[in-house]
């Protein structure tokens, strides 16, 4: 018998029987059990189809906006998130129609922080991209990480319980892990710091640092000679001249921190170095003792003299540039694979030479015009197949390393004018190049996704660092000679051992792709630069970020710290050079402070360049400062 058939049957012998208000009972039951069905398969559809995710969005974002001021900006972090999973949810169960329509309805809420993301994202057409595409294969395999106080979060399950929102209370649950700490919400600003992405990547990063590393400076250098005591030849200050107290009085009632701030690299531990170093000549040690000797002390109150070099008229075609220690020699790799070398201290030689050469050829005609090549101001350099990436002057400026997207590193030398050597072995186009502290060794990083070590007297590598998950584009030696660190497309930063060969350290924060890297010159801590603009100090020995800094409106492409340290100066194509005080922020996180704005390095001096991208920035031995740019428009 049908069910239907049964029902009847049921309520037939009921009335028979005389039982009303069984009966009635089971009518009820009947009625609310149908009503419940009907509910459930409406729901049902509703749940199931593509709308639930727009809906559920939709609300969510209207109630987070609509919070109380206290907790709305921690409330806002659950958002991007939501939205992102959303979307890839809908294309994975192959709506991409009303994907599109819901990626780019809500686009515009997250553009200001997460736009090179949305980029990256907004080329999902197909299920099968969310797998071919890198940051939606980590988005979906990683969770992300929100930090919130108490009673943000109880506001959040309370409004999951209440509106009864499935699709949105599995999304958070499936994809994000909150970090739920006591108190008052922190400060809105810097949500960076408070949204992370969790994963192997970050498993794999607490393991790794974890490692000792020894960040100290090399034994028996030539700033350590300098700095030891010299005994007075009658045991007392009784020679010391009337001249040298006076100024020992006036630099200790100007400056009473110059000395806490200068004696970084003094105190730094010293550590014995893992490569054979070359033998330096005495007339080198000497010269660069005199450059010590008349080191200029900077600090917040005493910043440094800056000579801003500018290529004019590359029309777009100069890929780098780089400085000479002493700033006597700026070189520029190109587009067209050339290299040419500048020399400072005669160009204003030839400027006047061929003024005069002007005023006696109209003045006469029997002199012989200067030929072409007297008249260029520079040396031109020819032997790449490719544009040419970078550029790098060794520590005593007679060597010259360049790199191109030919795969090959090429050693010029800048007193013969000449190629010396092409170093083989990247797969495809070396992005960057930079010689050691003391000079001889060299590393590169490539596309292939590796970094390597070489020494100039081999044509093949010494090491060969692999790891990375995509390009490696820039790399930066330690100041003993012992680590290299290098940073990736993939947004990270890594630290390894030359000697071995392994990754010590993995630095995990930023958003975007790592296009540049300076190390302290007492060892402690490395400054990285991103495209967003982006520029993050961190503790070698722990592996955390000591102070973010955000400035920058665009890409970082050079970073570089004082002499002894107690500044950062950064350049980016946003055609500014900024000074930041490295010492107030690193005391602060000594300190550990409990707000966070106050661990943030503090911006001393924005120095614009009008149209001029910086390309480059050099402090020389004596603290002066030296930058390259090129203007972004042909005259």
């Amino acid at each position: 018998m049908e069910e239907e058939e049964i029902q009847k049957a049921v309520v037939a012998y009921l009335r028979k029987k005389g039982f009303t208000n069984t009966e009635h009972a089971l009518q009820e039951e009947q009625n609310r059990v149908s009503f419940s069905s009907n509910s459930d398969h409406s729901v049902s559809r509703l749940e199931n189809g593509p709308v639930r995710y727009s809906d559920g969005y939709s609300k969510l974002r209207l109630w987070a906006y609509s919070s109380l001021d206290l907790y709305k900006h921690e409330l806002l972090r659950v958002l991007f998130p939501v939205y992102i999973h959303c979307f890839m949810d809908l294309v994975a169960g192959g709506h991409v129609h009303e994907a599109r329509i819901f990626f780019h309805t809500f686009r515009e809420d997250h553009e200001s922080m997460h736009l090179r993301d949305l980029q990256k994202l907004e080329g999902i057409l197909s299920p099968l991209h969310l797998e071919e595409i890198e940051l939606s294969r980590s988005f979906r395999q990683n969770k992300f990480k929100i930090k919130m106080c108490e009673y943000s979060y109880d506001l959040l399950l309370q409004y999951l319980q209440k509106t009864q929102s499935f699709t949105m209370r599995g999304v958070i649950n499936e994809h994000i892990d909150f970090e739920v700490s006591p108190g008052q919400p922190t400060l809105s600003s810097g949500d960076a710091d408070f949204v992370t992405i969790e994963g192997r990547k970050n498993d794999l990063a607490r393991q790794i640092n974890q490692k000792e590393i020894h960040w100290g400076l090399l034994e028996d250098s030539l700033e350590q000679h300098l700095e030891r005591p010299k005994r007075p030849l009658d045991g007392g200050k009784q020679g010391i001249p009337v001249k040298m107290v006076k100024k020992d009085k006036l630099v200790s009632m100007v400056g009473k921190n110059v000395r806490s701030e200068t004696s970084a690299v003094s105190v730094a531990p010293r550590v014995k170095p893992e490569l054979t170093l070359p033998a330096t000549l005495v007339e080198v040690e000497q010269a660069i003792l005199e450059d010590l000797r008349s080191r200029v002390q900077l600090n917040n109150l005493a910043l440094p003299s800056i000579s801003f070099y500018t290529f004019i008229n590359t029309c777009n075609r100069l890929n780098c540039s780089s400085i000479s220690q002493d700033g006597s020699l700026v070189a520029g790799g190109f587009s067209d694979s050339s290299l040419k070398v500048w020399d400072i201290s005669t160009i204003g030689q030839l400027v006047k030479t061929s003024s005069l050469q002007g005023e006696k050829e109209s003045a006469k005609n029997e002199n012989f015009p200067a030929t072409e090549e007297r008249r260029k101001p520079y040396t031109l350099f020819h032997g790449h197949s490719g544009p040419v990436y970078s550029t790098t002057f060794s520590p005593f400026g007679e060597f010259l390393l360049s790199s191109s997207s030919d795969s090959t590193i090429r050693l010029w030398s800048t007193k013969l004018n000449t190629n010396l050597v092409c170093y083989k072995g990247h797969n495809y186009p070396v992005w960057d190049v930079q010689f050691s502290p003391v000079g001889h060794y060299f590393a590169s990083s490539s596309h292939d996704r590796t970094a390597r070590i070489w020494s100039m007297e081999r044509i093949q590598p010494l090491r060969i660092m692999a790891g990375h998950l995509s390009d490696v584009d820039c790399v930066q030696w330690h100041a003993n000679c012992n680590y290299i660190a290098t940073g990736s497309s993939d947004k990270t930063v890594r630290l390894w051992d030359v000697q071995s060969g392994e990754c010590v350290r993995i630095f995990i924060g930023h958003r975007s792709m790592i296009l540049s890297l300076a190390m302290s010159p007492d060892g402690r801590y490395m400054a990285s630069g991103d495209e967003d603009g982006t520029i993050m100090m961190w503790d070698l020995s722990s592996g955390r970020c000591v102070s973010p800094l955000v400035g920058h409106s665009s890409c970082v492409w050079t970073l570089a710290f004082s002499c002894e340290g107690t500044l950062l100066a950064s350049g980016s194509a946003d055609c500014t050079v900024k000074l930041w005080d490295v010492t107030a922020s690193t005391r602060a996180s000594r300190m550990e402070s409990k707000s966070s704005s106050s661990n943030r390095l503090r911006l001393l001096k924005a120095l614009p360049t009008k149209s001029t991208p910086v390309y480059t920035l050099q402090f020389s031995r004596r603290n002066l400062l030296f930058a390259a740019g090129a203007l972004s428009k042909c005259s």
